[in-house]
């Protein structure tokens, strides 16, 4: 019951319970007086004359203050007070005319006399009532407003000072929003969370293993790391990674983005960072992470710079200071985590401030595999779902690509009323997330579904015959999203791409735009991505890899991120010799494509005859027709039993061959 009680948050203040108080209390004091109404003081010889005139209802007296007062009826009120200001109406209904009078008496025996007399003169025949006065109603109607004023003042400053219950304000604005973690965290990640990123795990663990055993290290000469630099693309753990330290580390926690270093107001970002590092030093040893440090932490220009970009360069000099200034930073480690970290300032980069730079990379298979296993524990299968088939279907997937997949699978399978998700769920969700949904609908011509069928059939055929053609697995005229038709292949993966392979890529490609011309008698605007990826390809070979023949062993590639500003880093003259190059590359691909397809023309022809047909076909379709593939892969010996499978790919808006694994500098486009 006590780490119940201890977990419940309190109640954020605001400020609008203030305003509702002092609303509260004026409605009280107005509903309070409405019964009574409002009295008037009178000396003895007017209250005497007033009853007299015999439209007295009630009388009060209050012994202990020797006070009479009486209750006139409304006509005698206005007989009385007729010579008071008119008194503007009451929102709520209360009366703003006096309807009392009080007054002194002598003593109470001798106003019993005197009203015995008015009985018998019969100018009173009301009730007489005798009560003890409090002081606490004049008190209260005298000091509660005061008192009531000095409170919200009070409460108003601490909200704006950040005190109890604010949580920030104007006077603390550079205070720092880091979130603190412990290990009493309920929702805690652990290492056992994350799957794959062995490499990145070992290292993380091993700044773990120093806070928790320092001796072990300290004995050896060995000194705490004092930042770790989490790079990165995006998706693919680095947060996840930095949870699980904090779930492993039985030491203070400290998290924020780059961007809460950022304000309008100046110097607010260099302020954020002392408090954030004097609150470290507090819980000292403890880990502060900093996600997407290269908010504040860009290279600083040499070039004056705005006001804006100055505050930025504050924050980020006071980050260098307090990472390794004069003062002392001992037991507090950095974590910080990045997808651009070529843009970062160099200091920050250097020994002694980032110690390590940890590459968390796309995961490989045994990854995506280990990926799988802990995203399904969640959801409910059967036997047909094959992790080994799954991972290899989705290489270049992230950790937030695979979940994704799992995701969206389980909502397939809800979709059409199964009790668990099987197999075919998982490929209609890898379908769903690369292509899009189909579109059955779509109105389209028979001239444009022959022209699509002969495209993506050329795309096929091509491929089945190359050295390093990707194996096929499906090929689809039904629009997809953005895609009239596309062509799924499970690549090999491959960390070296020999000069071969680009070729037969660029080959690949061009066999859509050769297979329109040779049987079609013209072309369409169905290659545009095609002839895009084929033509960074042929660049990328001759500008960046050095595989042309007449200008080999040249790169022009910018490994520094700084680019070359707006100068090129070649002449008039060479650039005219890569462009000749390129052409020469993408024309001897589009000549080996046209022999192929010249050569297995039969081929072709059924192979877009039974597309168009059945507009779906499978790698059985290909090899029935070819025959088996010449060059076999390890993916293909996994897909030849699967016929419906189907892989990643990537497609544009009218029957393009899609590759799991994009080329070097591709990117998807639609016409």
């Amino acid at each position: 019951m006590s780490n119940n009680n201890n977990n419940r948050k309190a109640p954020k203040f605001n400020v609008y319970w203030m305003y509702g108080l002092v609303t509260i209390f004026l409605v009280a004091m107005y509903v309070l007086n409405m019964d009574g109404g409002v009295s008037q003081e009178v000396n003895w010889t007017q209250f005497e004359n007033i009853v007299r005139k015999g439209g007295v209802k009630s009388i009060t007296v209050y012994s202990n203050k020797n006070l009479a007062e009486a209750v006139l009826t409304d006509s005698l009120a206005k007989e009385v007070f007729k010579n008071l200001p008119a008194q503007p109406a009451h929102p709520f209904g209360a009366k703003t005319t006096p309807t009392k009078v009080s007054a002194q008496i002598p003593s109470s025996d001798k106003f019993e006399d005197n009203v015995k007399q008015w009985r018998d003169q019969g100018v009173f025949t009301g009730e007489v009532k005798y009560d003890q006065a409090s002081d606490f109603s004049m008190v209260f109607w005298t000091f509660g407003p005061i008192i009531l004023l000095v409170a919200l003042w009070f409460l108003m400053f601490r909200r704006m000072n950040g005190g109890a219950g604010g949580g920030g304000g104007i006077f603390s604005v550079g205070k720092s929003k880091a979130r603190l973690f412990d290990k009493d965290n309920a929702n805690k990640v652990t290492f056992q969370d994350v799957a794959g990123l062995a490499e990145a795990k070992v290292e993380i663990a091993e700044i773990v293993d120093f806070l928790k055993n320092p001796k072990h290290y300290t004995e050896l000469g060995g000194k705490i790391p004092k930042g770790a630099l989490l790079v990165g693309p995006p998706g693919t753990g680095k947060t996840l990674l930095a949870k699980a330290v904090a779930g492993e580390a039985d030491v203070p926690f400290f998290s924020m983005s780059g961007s809460d270093f950022v304000e309008m107001f100046v110097g607010v970002g260099a302020s954020r960072v002392r408090d954030l590092f004097r609150q470290a030093k507090e819980k000292a040893p403890c880990i502060v992470f900093i996600d997407e440090i290269d908010a504040v932490g860009r290279a600083r220009g040499n070039k004056a710079s705005l006001g804006g970009n100055d505050e930025r360069e504050s924050t980020l000099n006071q980050l260098l200071t307090e990472m390794d200034g004069f003062g002392s930073n001992s037991g507090v480690i950095i974590l910080a985590a990045t997808n651009r970290a070529d843009i970062l300032d160099k200091a920050l980069l250097r020994a002694g401030r980032f110690d390590r730079q940890i590459y968390v990379e796309l995961p490989e298979l045994t990854d995506r595999k280990e990926i799988f296993q802990v995203h399904l524990r969640s959801v409910k299968t059967d036997g047909s779902v094959d992790l080994d088939l799954l991972s290899r279907q989705t290489p270049g997937f992230s950790g937030a690509d695979i979940a994704n997949v799992c995701n969206e699978a389980a909502l397939i399978a809800a979709r059409h009323k199964k009790q668990c998700v099987q197999r075919q769920d998982f490929m209609d969700a890898i379908d769903r997330i690369v292509g899009g949904l189909e579109k059955r609908s779509k109105v389209i011509t028979d001239e444009e579904r022959r022209s699509i069928a002969v495209h993506e059939a050329g795309h096929a055929t091509v491929s089945w015959h190359l050295r390093y053609g990707d194996p096929l697995i499906k090929v689809t005229i039904v629009p997809r999203g953005k895609a009239l038709g596309a062509a799924w292949y499970m690549p090999e993966e491959r960390q070296i791409e020999p000069k071969q392979a680009l070729l037969d890529k660029i080959c690949s490609l061009m066999a859509g735009r050769v297979a329109e011309d040779m049987f079609l008698g013209f072309i369409d605007t169905g290659a545009l991505n095609d002839l895009e990826r084929a033509t960074k390809i042929a660049y990328a070979m001759v500008t960046y890899y050095g595989m042309s023949d007449k200008l080999p062993n040249i790169s022009y590639y910018d490994t520094s991120g700084e680019a070359y500003g707006f100068t090129k880093p070649y002449s008039e003259t060479r650039a005219q010799a890569i462009d000749e190059e390129v052409q020469a590359i993408i024309n001897s691909q589009y000549e080996r494509a046209r022999e192929i397809l010249h050569q297995y023309e039969r081929g072709h022809h059924e192979l877009a005859d039974l597309l168009q047909q059945r507009e779906v076909i499978y790698t059985e379709d290909a090899e029935r027709i070819f025959g088996p593939r010449q060059w076999k892969s390890r993916t293909e010996e996994i897909v030849k039993d699967a016929p419906a499978v189907t892989a990643q790919g990537d497609n544009d808006n009218s029957g393009e061959n899609v590759s799991m694994t994009p080329p070097p500098f591709q990117q998807d486009s639609d016409n």
